[in-house]
């Protein structure tokens, strides 16, 4: 009873803190906002101002939960309560691709964006009926103790622990990506050193306590980016439908892009086809509409030679179908299909279920039914943000579409030019090339002059574009319309595209921008804008955190300590795990700086080859004793291989697909080799040792005491890591 009171007494006691540092930050930004708007502090000040209260805060919990303890660097202690493990959970998971990422791709992508909430969302389904408690009563530190312990020896583990280097890697770039834009607009630093003073906030958090303070600091975390998300979307729906919920509203925003496309010509109110059959013309709203093409890739290989001083030659920009190929030589319209997007929600599902970072969350709850417990908070707290993107995008792209689109480009909102400064949100009407230099071509523009659809004549020799004051005027050249404006022909210059007035296919807008830009578009105070910024950035480090945890631990923990040397001392575990996180910081800002894909897509990535190489052996490893070491270390390395190289087939050349499934969901093909290999190659081997039999036993186990199964996983993991 003494033991229960005094639980009982310290979760009081830290919902009375959180629940201090809510109201703190409520109080703080209606400071902010009065000042702004009757003091006139200028915009610097305010973005630096939230930045550094929630980085300060972030320092202050890590130092607070400093350890040296290795059950609270690894683990959090294995004390924390089922609904702050929720929050927790819900931070570390609402990465950047969640709170940048996911409205900006449903902007972009219309019903095809919904793949990714309910992937998501579902993988939590997945985890509570298949994961979690067998995860908490195992009761280890990582995965890869999991796979060690499970199917014994050293070489599982290793694999393993790769595996989780190259999914967390993956994740984590994508999170510094989104660290570098927010710093880049909200406080005026180069994205550069962006990455480098988000890095550092992450840092200090998971170097002093490892998954003690990560823990804490996602807390905290969760409370900035749910506030953050809520309040610019609350004031767009107002400002739009008079009415503050946007999670009902929205259906008036999609009611009004629908008729806007027709107005502006974009869509017709049914998909049109033409003499093959294949869609070309489709709106928003309608599902199964996202074409192929490899203009990432060649965008990346681009940046990656401007970053690094490279001279990789990209590959030919390619879409499906092509249209300019012969008839008899146009590939399959995969628009129209489902095929991309059912593979796409599966793989983000058991994606979902096989990420190390969120896996290891289990670790940290006191017993299993907590763990089942924490995953209901979990969604709970993940549907809040989930439910909401959606208005988002609706809110986002009926506003672009009623006051940008088909407007003067110099007349366009002030919120589209200070985007515009950063490259992401670029006009593509050649009005825009006025005074350019000839030998600084922006990206959308530099492939037409590559491919010969744009010339350009520097008549004066200044080494400019010159077009100011020119008309356009058109002429026939062996069959083909040759326009002509200023400086600039070819088949590219057409009279829409020098019109100066902006066609939606003109404007290109990075998906990343848009929840950051919504206090902007909504007209709100730049309070709201730093706000979201915060949370933004809070979505970022909640996840950077843990995922650096991760790869540090697979490093020190799994390999150094598990495989090279199991005398290590516990202070050596600990230094080399921190320093193991500066390394792969580093690494990951290195990464990050050429921003090879959308955050969401790179996300998508980690998701793939978490499917394809974890989800097969843990659940495996959980609910079939005959699955043994060979088994695994055939299905994860087969399924990760067929994953990359799918992958990277498609990334870069379209017409590698199966069924118009993209890169994005290529773990759908790994996955069924990792099941197969695992089960082939353990039929053709000798069974597991009766020990991990019984072991297998006792975790599917539900009425067995946690304290039984923590000392059967640690008797047999000294066994594992003495073996061979």
């Amino acid at each position: 009873m003494a033991a229960n009171e005094a639980i009982k007494l310290r979760n009081n006691r830290l919902a009375q803190y959180y629940g201090m540092f809510t109201v703190g930050l409520i109080v703080i930004s209606l400071i902010m906002g009065a000042l702004e708007l009757v003091a006139g502090m200028p915009q610097a000040w305010i973005g630096w101002t939230f930045l550094m209260l929630t980085m300060g805060m972030y320092a202050f919990i890590g130092i607070m939960s400093r350890t040296k303890a290795l059950d609270e660097y690894y683990v959090a202690g294995r004390n924390v309560p089922a609904i702050f493990n929720g929050m927790a959970t819900g931070a570390d998971w609402m990465s950047a691709a969640s709170f940048i990422s996911m409205a900006g791709t449903l902007y972009a992508l219309g019903y095809d964006g919904l793949a990714y909430i309910m992937g998501w969302t579902g993988g939590y389904v997945l985890l509570a009926l298949l994961f979690a408690p067998y995860i908490r009563k195992f009761g280890q530190y990582t995965i890869p103790d999991f796979v060690g312990t499970r199917y014994g020896g050293r070489w599982p583990r290793l694999v393993a622990a790769v595996s989780a280097i190259i999914v967390s890697l993956t994740y984590v770039t994508a999170q510094v990506v989104g660290v570098g834009i927010i710093m880049s607009r909200f406080i005026g630093v180069p994205y550069e050193w962006g990455v480098v003073i988000g890095l550092s906030g992450v840092l200090v958090c998971s170097f002093l306590g490892g998954m003690k303070a990560v823990t804490w600091t996602q807390v905290a975390q969760y409370i900035i980016l749910i506030i953050a998300y809520l309040i610019p979307v609350t004031f767009l729906s107002l400002k739009l439908t008079g009415f503050p919920i946007p999670q009902f509203s929205y259906g008036v925003a999609l009611q009004n892009i629908t008729r806007l496309e027709g107005e502006l010509k974009i869509s017709s109110e049914a998909p049109a086809r033409d003499g093959t059959g294949r869609v070309i013309q489709q709106g928003y709203v309608p599902a199964y509409n996202e074409g192929l093409s490899n203009a990432p890739a060649v965008t990346a290989v681009g940046q990656i030679n401007s970053y690094f001083g490279t001279r990789f030659t990209p590959p030919a920009v390619q879409s499906i179908p092509n249209t300019t190929k012969p008839a008899e030589e146009i590939q399959p319209d995969w628009r129209g299909t489902p095929w991309n997007f059912l593979a796409l929600t599966f793989c983000l599902m058991v994606g979902t279920a096989g990420l190390p970072h969120i896996l290891i969350r289990f670790y940290t709850v006191p017993s299993v039914r907590e763990s089942r417990m924490s995953v209901g908070w979990a969604l709970v707290f993940i549907f809040l943000l989930y439910f909401t993107a959606p208005a988002y995008a609706a809110f986002a792209r009926w506003e672009i579409l009623q006051n940008v689109v088909g407007k003067e480009i110099s007349s366009l909102p002030v919120w589209t030019q200070n985007w515009s400064k950063l490259g992401l949100i670029t006009q593509r009407d050649y009005r825009t090339l006025e005074g350019r230099d000839i030998a600084k071509l922006p990206a959308w523009a530099a492939p037409q002059v590559t491919s010969g659809a744009l010339v350009i004549t520097d008549a004066n020799g200044n080494g400019k574009i010159d077009v100011a004051g020119a008309t356009f005027s058109e002429s026939e050249v062996d069959g083909k319309k040759i326009g002509t404006f200023g400086e600039l022909s070819g088949t590219a210059i057409t009279k829409n595209s020098t019109d100066g007035i902006l066609q939606f296919g003109e404007l290109n807008i990075d998906a990343d921008t848009i929840v950051l830009a919504t206090p902007e578009i909504a007209g709100l105070p730049y309070t709201v804008a730093a706000l979201i910024a915060a949370g933004g950035l809070a979505a970022a480090l909640s996840t950077a955190d843990g995922l650096l945890v991760v790869i540090s631990s697979a490093i020190a923990h799994d390999f150094y300590f598990r495989i090279i040397n199991p005398k290590a001392s516990l202070n050596t575990r600990i230094w080399l795990g921190k320093s193991m996180l500066i390394v792969a910081a580093v690494i990951a800002a290195l990464l990050a700086l050429p921003r090879l894909a959308l955050i969401a897509q790179m996300v998508a990535w980690a998701f793939s080859m978490a499917a394809a190489s974890f989800f097969p052996v843990v659940l495996l490893g959980i609910f079939w004793k005959r699955c043994n070491g060979p088994g695994a270390i055939a299905g994860m390395v087969g399924g990760l291989s067929v994953t990359i190289f799918y992958m990277a087939s498609n990334y870069l050349n379209p017409s590698f697909n199966v069924l118009g499934i993209t890169h994005l969901a290529s773990g759908i093909f790994g996955l069924p080799v990792n099941f197969l290999l695992c089960y082939i190659v353990s039929k053709l081997t000798a069974a597991p040792s009766q020990e991990v039999q019984d072991l297998v036993d006792h975790l599917r186990n539900p009425q067995l005491d946690d304290d039984l199964m923590t000392e059967l996983a640690g008797t047999k993991g000294k066994v594992a890591a003495g073996a061979h």
